[in-house]
């Protein structure tokens, strides 16, 4: 072969290598654009989703939710807790929960009626606090909205029956059924005495929205990892994973002993 045909073939292969580095140059920057637009959309659907929650469960005719209106009988600190059971009782069980949390309606049922027991026999108050987390995480209202009609049930003197219907009734954590009033008056049917003109215009008008906004607000500061957070006395006992009915009862027992 030539002296001239090597260079040739020399000179072609290092343009097909020149052309190469081209080609991978250009795939590294469309990857790259690839990428920052799927972070942008990330970013902006995360923005939509932020903005849906802030304005979830809002009333269609008004730009704010209105003052902070708690639930009758309601207290603690800034009346946020829902209190079910004898004030004399020596031990305190503590449940923030949210009613489109599938985590915690698992936890309704395994637990209920070991605490419908306690309550009933003065051994243990409960108090619950209400959290709208899968508004927030999902999109859509259903939480605000549940927990808002949960609060006028209080006010009927109706919360404990009608809080274990909408947690055994739950929609699928995806589903935002909660947002449609109907579907909480339905539920409502289910407890005697609770549908009332009062209990209907309390639920329409979102009394406690704003209440139920400072609710979750109290959670989001207050240092907790989800829903349900339980606490025994202060102490939490969710995060145990030997915790039962059982040995919930024998908590409750040996504490009522003193």
């Amino acid at each position: 072969m030539s002296e001239k045909n090597r260079d040739r073939k020399r000179t072609a292969r290092e343009r097909l290598a020149v052309e190469r580095e081209k080609q991978k140059a250009a795939e590294r920057r469309r990857r790259t654009l690839i990428v920052a637009a799927s972070v942008v959309c990330v970013l902006g659907l995360a923005a939509v989703i932020g903005i849906v929650a802030a304005n979830a469960g809002k009333d269609d005719g008004g730009d704010s939710a209105g003052p902070v209106v708690a639930p009758s009988g309601a207290q603690g600190k800034d009346a946020l807790a829902i209190p079910v059971g004898k004030e004399s009782a020596p031990s305190t069980l503590t449940v923030w929960e949210d009613f489109r949390c599938p985590a915690c309606k698992s936890f309704e049922d395994t637990y209920r009626s070991t605490i419908h027991e306690l309550t009933d026999a003065g051994k243990l108050k409960v108090e619950y606090h209400l959290a709208t987390i899968i508004d927030g995480n999902m999109g859509g209202s259903g939480s605000r909205t549940a927990a808002n009609a949960a609060a006028c049930a209080q006010d009927a003197g109706k919360f404990p029956a009608y809080h274990d219907v909408l947690f055994e009734n739950q929609p699928q954590e995806t589903d935002d059924a909660y947002a449609d009033r109907e579907k909480l008056f339905d539920l409502a049917g289910k407890v005697d005495g609770l549908v009332t003109p009062a209990f209907r215009t309390c639920v329409d008008k979102g009394t406690h929205d704003s209440w139920v906004d400072k609710s979750n607000q109290a959670f989001r500061s207050g240092g907790f990892t989800g829903t349900p957070t339980v606490l025994f006395n202060g102490k939490n006992i969710y995060q145990d994973q030997s915790m039962t009915p059982a040995k919930l009862k024998k908590m409750v027992e040996e504490a009522d002993q003193g």
